[in-house]
């Protein structure tokens, strides 16, 4: 895995796989599976079974992109994100990362339930790669966006999920990312609050250099990608053009 911000914004990978031990109820950890060492081999009824996660992902992404992941739940396309965003290394194969990358999966990632929410919003920055300045000139736009008025003063622990994940949205939506990887995650507000959100995503991919998003929504994929790839069982069944892909995968049993 590498990361680069001196080439044009891309990510390149090739023949990349990812690969995770499974350790059953009597080994559960690296340590009691090595204690399983005899004389130098690993004792078979020891061996850890591997799950292939992701298998030979060969895909060339440059500025512009705006791809769609598509696939059933456990198709492989929260993994692949990961990999795209360098949390996961290639076990096999490469992946080159080209520009500072947003990754956006848990919305809740990087908040704190004891502080405020003004306080959580300049935590959540930082935690997307902006600097406090760059966030500081945020803050009103985001307070004013999220509708939450004093609560952004109380604790995050007295906020319902649907308070909690517009002070996200209200954060994610202010970034300028070269690189966004979103994986869809906004249920829980009201629908008008939906639309609202939808218009500032929309502008968040504007400004984004390459954008992978993955989604069960045809409709908010028909917004904001318009080419797209189908996961299935860890691996690449079909890339292209949007609507050829939603074809392919809807018509798939």
């Amino acid at each position: 895995m590498s990361v680069s911000s001196s080439q044009p914004i891309g990510i390149t990978t090739k023949d990349a796989c990812v690969d995770f031990p499974i350790f059953d109820a009597k080994s559960r950890s690296l340590k009691k599976t090595v204690m399983g060492l005899v004389g130098g081999n690993i004792a078979s009824e020891s061996k850890v079974p591997i799950i292939e996660a992701l298998r030979d992902i060969s895909l060339q992404l440059d500025h512009g992109a705006r791809v769609g992941l598509v696939g059933h739940n456990g198709a492989g396309k929260s993994t692949l994100l990961r990999l795209l965003a360098g949390i996961y290394e290639p076990t096999r194969g490469t992946a080159e990362i080209r520009g500072r990358v947003a990754p956006v999966f848990d919305l809740g990632v990087g908040m704190d339930p004891e502080i405020s929410g003004l306080e959580n919003i300049m935590i959540r920055g930082l935690f997307l790669g902006m600097t406090r300045k760059e966030m500081e000139k945020r803050v009103d736009d985001i307070a004013d966006f999220t509708e939450l008025g004093d609560f952004l003063r109380m604790p995050l622990r007295t906020y319902s999920t649907g308070m909690r994940v517009r002070l996200a949205l209200g954060v994610v939506t202010s970034i300028d990312p070269e690189i966004l990887l979103l994986d869809e995650g906004i249920g829980a507000v009201d629908a008008a609050f939906l639309e609202k959100s939808k218009k500032r995503l929309s502008e968040l991919v504007d400004r984004a250099g390459l954008l992978v998003f993955a989604s069960h929504s045809d409709e908010f994929l028909r917004e904001l990608c318009d080419t797209a790839i189908w996961m299935e069982h860890g691996q690449i069944r079909q890339q292209g053009e949007l609507e050829d892909v939603l074809r392919a995968y809807k018509g798939h049993p």
